[in-house]
């Protein structure tokens, strides 16, 4: 059943669960019909310039909402908790992954800001929706990601830079033509693919190993169809080597209560 059991329910009430653990896997496919984020948080001295850092680089790094000093959204959900509304979380220090825990309440420090980035799993229900099977929801798995060959436009200070993140869905290359459509109305949740065919163009030798998330299940005849990717700020933060940054575990979204329609254009 997995993921299937939740497509459904209201986000409120997933989160709710999330809240109490009850829900700890990768969310793509939850909640249909409504927006996810990938989470930023940071200290007050380096937000403005991560704030930079995500303007230069829309596409990978769009940004749905920012708060300053409250770990409580307005814009994506009344009174969304940041800190324990997803299931699972990435603590990093000094650059280097520490812990990936299921509430990170205790991390949260006077001053921070949250930055809520766009997640390419919004428009993965228009996809459905045109006749293209998304396999990781189909198989109930974590999306592909790849550290790609293109990099990102540094903040002006220099601290935040390093590769695009991509993600991969396979597909015919006559789905590939539909999907360039469909999500080019997206460009708040990464838009259209950056590549479709050849991994090799975008740096990455072997397909089948992935530096986030799930192997990805290729068929005879599919092609991988690559779009930038919320995940590319994680990159950048190790580099960065800051003392402490919070973020969400590549797959474990907070779910808003955004219609993802709102978020195309025209929406």
């Amino acid at each position: 059943m997995g993921n299937e059991m939740y497509r459904d329910m209201a986000p409120k009430q997933v989160r709710s669960l999330i809240a109490e653990e009850k829900i700890t896997g990768a969310t793509s496919g939850m909640c249909a019909g409504f927006a996810q984020a990938n989470l930023v948080i940071l200290n007050k001295e380096d937000a403005k310039e991560f704030e930079e850092f995500a303007l230069n680089n829309p596409k990978p790094c769009p940004i749905i909402e920012i708060t300053q000093d409250t770990y409580f959204t307005s814009t994506c959900a009344e009174k969304g908790n940041i800190l324990s509304e997803i299931p699972k979380y990435r603590i990093w220090k000094n650059g280097q992954l520490a812990e990936e825990p299921l509430n990170v309440e205790k991390y949260w420090q006077e001053g921070m800001s949250c930055f809520l980035i766009g997640c390419s799993f919004s428009f993965e229900e228009a996809l459905i929706r045109g006749g293209i099977e998304v396999r990781h929801i189909a198989l109930d798995r974590n999306v592909p990601m790849y550290r790609s060959n293109i990099s990102c436009k540094p903040s002006a200070l220099g601290k935040f830079y390093g590769p695009v993140v991509v993600s991969m869905r396979p597909m015919t290359r006559e789905q590939a033509e539909v999907a360039i459509e469909i999500t080019s109305r997206f460009p708040r949740v990464h838009g259209a693919p950056i590549h479709v065919g050849d991994p090799k163009f975008l740096g990455i030798s072997d397909i089948m190993k992935v530096d986030y998330g799930d192997t990805p299940v290729i068929k005879d005849g599919e092609i991988p169809v690559f779009w930038a990717c919320g995940v590319t700020p994680q990159a950048a933060i190790e580099q960065a080597k800051l003392p402490l940054v919070i973020t969400h575990a590549p797959g474990h979204m907070f779910i808003t209560d955004l219609l993802n329609e709102s978020l195309a254009q025209g929406g």
